[in-house]
């Protein structure tokens, strides 16, 4: 009859030891693919936050030279009225009438353009608006993701499934307040508290 050779005990608890160990560390890189796409998605929502940001804030300058324009016509179309009262019939009257009208015609387009400048520009804020509503999710979330993989870490260098199993708690927050900043689901108010 051949022999058998049974393991030793301590060969038995290294061994899981080393599977513990290995599951985790796969666990961790898992956990940092998830941190990388939560800083992408937050640089992309600050990005074009800015973005929306400026934008916005040059169709604002332009409805500001639009209103300002719109005024100048305005006045000097008050003043011509006023001039033009002054003035007998004749020649010179025909030429203040139609440029009356001319000065009317223009203040009636710049008060059009600037309402257009206006819708965009308030369009523009409303962009802005909700990708700033997104970064807190994605802010969040990254800082959980770094605290998971730092506790599995730590949970390796102990070998505590319980320190492990608070790290895939942080990380299952940190992924779903990513995926909210994605694709938002949930409102959480506090998050918001800013405005």
């Amino acid at each position: 009859m051949a022999e058998v050779e049974l393991p030793k005990p301590d060969e038995l608890h290294e061994h899981a030891a080393n599977s513990f160990s290995r599951r985790v560390a796969l666990v961790t890189a898992i956990y940092a693919v998830a941190l990388a796409i939560a800083a992408l998605g937050g640089n992309h929502a600050m990005k074009e936050m800015l973005l929306a940001q400026q934008q916005s804030s040059d169709q604002w300058a332009f409805y500001q030279a639009k209103v300002i324009r719109e005024h100048l016509y305005r006045a000097q179309k008050m003043r011509l009225e006023a001039d033009l009262a002054d003035r007998a019939p004749g020649a010179a009257r025909e030429k203040h009438e139609a440029l009356l009208r001319k000065l009317d015609e223009e203040e009636k387009r710049y008060n059009a353009e600037k309402k257009d400048i206006e819708k965009d520009a308030k369009k523009l804020e409303a962009v802005r608006d909700g990708f700033q509503a997104r970064d807190p999710y994605f802010l969040v979330g990254e800082a959980l993701l770094q605290i998971a993989i730092v506790m599995s870490s730590v949970s390796i260098l102990g070998r505590s499934r319980l320190i492990f199993s608070f790290s895939l708690v942080l990380a299952v927050a940190g992924g779903l307040l990513t995926i909210n900043g994605y694709f938002p689901v949930f409102h959480l108010p506090f998050f918001h508290g800013r405005r």
